[in-house]
């Protein structure tokens, strides 16, 4: 049982802010989704932090999307849902392969260079994926690019107003009415409380929650744990897609090492040189990353070893002009791509479920859309096929500014300036802990217990420690390292229960103790909302 909001509070009494628009995320998401809308008025844009220090910052393989002659939106739709583990929704899917193209070109119109050869955009082969298709920008940086030419235009637009360091604590809400968001100004340590006709999430997901990942430090997600306290739906929050290859080097962090290298040939082999791939599925290291993830994991214990390698010396095109991001960061840690092996282990990378949405980026609560990572939009199922997020985010962020463009009466009515909300539980100053310290211990819990593989007794241990951690509900929580701390509890103890309750292994949950998918009892969603939501 979680209080309905973080904090006490009265409307009444602390500063208010009023948009049109509330967008929390500078990711894609967010930032495509601010540019699409702001000609239909003011967009306040939050940001946790700094405007690039996100996750599609760090993307490096690319976006899915059939361009080619070669390829098709069906062959896109088939990758994805055979990936997907028979669990994805084949209509937003199919929203997803159709309304790409046209999105993508709309991406490029808006400055983001591609790659080209000769004049033609340059795709590549990813795993799981039957055609070239995925666009590449600087080799390796993608993400980092498209963050780039989409800030400026947002940075540029003077209807957008960027708000940094502003830490979204909760939606505010009258009875299933979404009113706008309750936030932390982390440059004045004042609350505010930001008000607008419509509110979109896209605050990205929650690789924090585990000790191994590969996302930023921002991913703790805030934007599904208070989401759920509001009374929205999530769902499908037990499917963690772990990536295989993650930079493996003692004491620094963990640094993707992109799936293109292995879509370029390169070779995984166990510690003692010995390629395994093709002895855990025929596509080997084409093979979907949930499959290839335990593979790896299987090796790394049978050899007894924290690794395995990534042989990459005999691809086709020179490491570092092909990836010049990944080659220069392992020159830094004193590997050369080209002439030796990349120690490589598995992280947490992508939060499949989320904020349940509609395929028009809709929630259950009235005023608020969610897209990117923080939902569960139904395109990934139980494994999102490689290089598909990035492709979400623009999609489905375009399809919420056209539900909200066609909606009227939204525009005739004005924002209600004497809305008042309050909020007011017995709180304790408990300060015994310390928020950095029990991240770190749930992240070594989640790793170690609700990881790559799970069973009933790793889970039921998890659900103990973490419920020994609910205390800090009962405290007045202060600071950003607070808040993280409370969003990462909630979703861990959401997620942990999930996986608890599916008794079946598919895609990126995988049960030792029911290792086969059973799509007689389990092709089912578990889905979850606060009970004290409106209370």
């Amino acid at each position: 049982m979680y209080p309905r909001y973080l904090i006490n509070f009265d409307l009444s009494k602390i500063k208010k802010i009023y948009t049109d628009f509330l967008i929390v995320g500078s990711g894609i998401a967010g930032l495509y989704t601010s540019l699409k809308i702001c000609d239909k008025g003011e967009v306040i844009l939050l940001t946790k932090s700094k405007l690039k220090e996100g996750s599609t910052e760090h993307a490096q393989g690319g976006i899915a999307v059939a361009l080619g002659d070669k390829d098709s939106p069906h062959l896109h739709m088939e990758d994805t849902l055979k990936a997907g583990a028979n669990f994805c929704d084949p209509e937003a899917v199919e929203v997803l392969v159709t309304e790409g193209p046209k999105c993508v070109e709309e991406l490029i119109e808006l400055g983001t260079k591609f790659d080209k050869i000769e004049g033609k955009y340059k795709t590549a082969l990813e795993a799981a994926h039957q055609r070239p298709r995925i666009l590449r920008a600087r080799g390796d940086a993608t993400g980092a690019e498209i963050e780039e030419s989409l800030s400026q235009k947002v940075i540029n637009e003077n209807k957008i107003k960027i708000k940094e360091n502003i830490l979204v604590i909760d939606i505010l809400t009258e009875h299933t009415v979404c009113c706008g968001l309750l936030a932390l100004d982390s440059n004045t340590n004042e609350i505010i409380a930001y008000l607008a006709r419509t509110t979109i999430l896209a605050s990205g997901g929650a690789g924090q929650l585990f000790s191994n990942t590969t996302n930023p430090d921002v991913a703790t997600g805030d934007g599904i744990a208070l989401a759920y306290r509001g009374g929205a739906k999530v769902t499908d929050l037990e499917f963690i897609q772990f990536h295989p290859t993650a930079l493996y080097h003692q004491g620094s962090p963990k640094f993707l090492i992109s799936e293109a290298v292995r879509g370029e040939g390169g070779i995984l082999k166990n510690i003692k040189g010995e390629s395994f791939m093709s002895s855990y599925h025929p596509q080997a290291e084409l093979a979907p990353r949930d499959i290839v993830a335990r593979a790896i994991t299987d090796q790394m214990r049978k050899t007894k070893s924290d690794y395995v390698y990534l042989d990459a010396t005999k691809i086709k095109d020179k490491f570092s002009q092909r990836f010049p991001t990944i080659y220069k960061n392992c020159i830094t840690l004193g590997i050369n791509p080209e002439k030796e092996y990349i120690p490589v282990a598995p992280a947490a990378h992508y939060t499949i479920g989320g904020i349940r949405t509609d395929t028009w980026g809709q929630t259950n609560l009235t005023n608020l859309y969610a897209c990117g990572e923080c939902t569960s939009t139904g395109v990934h199922g139980a494994n999102r096929l490689a290089s598909n997020s990035l492709l979400e985010g623009l999609v489905f962020g375009n399809r919420i500014t056209q539900k909200i463009k066609e909606n009227k009466s939204l525009f005739s009515q004005k924002i209600d300036k004497e809305i008042n909300i309050s909020y007011n539980i017995p709180r304790e100053n408990i300060r015994g802990f310390d928020p950095k310290q029990i991240k770190k211990e749930l992240q070594k819990l989640m790793w170690d217990k609700v990881g790559i593989t799970r069973n009933s007794s790793d889970l039921k241990k998890a659900l103990q420690k973490i419920n020994e951690w609910k205390f800090i509900f009962k405290s007045k929580l202060k600071t950003t390292e607070d808040f993280e701390l409370a969003n990462l509890i909630i979703l861990a103890d959401l997620i942990t229960n999930s996986a608890l309750q599916r008794e079946e292994s598919r895609g990126a949950h995988y049960r030792e103790d029911f290792p086969d998918r059973d799509d007689v009892n389990w092709k089912k969603h578990i889905e979850t909302y606060c009970i004290l939501a409106n209370s």
